[in-house]
């Protein structure tokens, strides 16, 4: 049986994790490998659509998350988990439970993704109709060792994804 693993990525929102994890899911799949695509906006919905976004709500969220994510790594998924993940505490927690985890801190200013603001969250955030922003009213705590750094302001997505791939041959994972 093929050996599974999870590909966390975290950063701010709109920094480019689900950009990034979507090239990489394809790759993945285009080399035969078992892929699955645990996406922070489609898994909310399911596993926690009466959470919010305080501090203990994300926590719980993750810890589902973390839950389904070794389950099907343990089943040999290449799992690919794109969540901000703002705390470095539940990262961390997320890598001992997991034990096969490679952090993907995907990097991006606050500047460059309050221009980007894909889904207007920043700019509601600063009219007072979001509480609890990462970046804004809430804390992202930079991984301190990822495995990968994805620089969003000076890589593409594919030439990001690559360096992930590159990683996963490094670690064993995939050849």
């Amino acid at each position: 049986m093929e050996k599974g693993c999870v590909v966390w990525l975290t950063g701010l929102p709109g920094s480019g994790k689900t950009t990034i994890a979507r090239i990489l899911e394809k790759k993945l799949r285009d080399m035969g490998y078992k892929v699955e695509l645990l996406d922070g906006d489609e898994v909310r919905k399911w596993l926690s659509p009466e959470a919010g976004f305080t501090p203990e709500d994300r926590e719980r969220h993750l810890k589902r998350v973390i839950y389904v994510s070794k389950l099907l790594a343990r089943n040999g998924v290449i799992v690919l988990a794109s969540f901000v993940s703002p705390y470095r505490r539940i990262r961390a927690l997320a890598r001992e439970i997991i034990g096969d985890f490679i952090e993907v801190y995907v990097k991006c200013s606050l500047d460059t993704v309050m221009k980007r603001d894909p889904k207007g969250l920043y700019a509601r955030a600063l009219r007072g109709e979001i509480k609890h922003m990462t970046g804004i009213d809430d804390p992202y705590e930079e991984p301190e060792n990822p495995e990968v750094i994805a620089d969003t302001e000076n890589s593409t997505p594919e030439e990001n994804a690559e360096k992930i791939l590159e990683k996963l041959k490094e670690l064993g994972y995939i050849s």
